[in-house]
């Protein structure tokens, strides 16, 4: 489900050399910059964005939901 996140730098996962044999873009904003991934196989997640930010309305939720992950 799509939410507004904040991120607070300009720094980002390049798509050019992203290993997808390793890591699953499972997130990104609207303008393409990838803002989340997950390890194919290890349990291992990712965030480019701030969830615990006030100006990320859902953060609190979304920690939530990685911590009953």
């Amino acid at each position: 489900n799509p939410f507004e996140a904040i991120r607070y730098h300009s720094l980002a996962i390049q798509r050019d050399g992203f290993p997808e044999g390793e890591l699953e873009v499972t997130a990104e904003s609207d303008s393409g910059v990838i803002m989340a991934v997950r390890h194919r196989r290890h349990p291992i997640e990712g965030v480019q964005f701030h969830p615990e930010s006030i100006l990320t309305a859902v953060g609190h939720d979304v920690l939530r939901n990685f911590l009953e992950m």
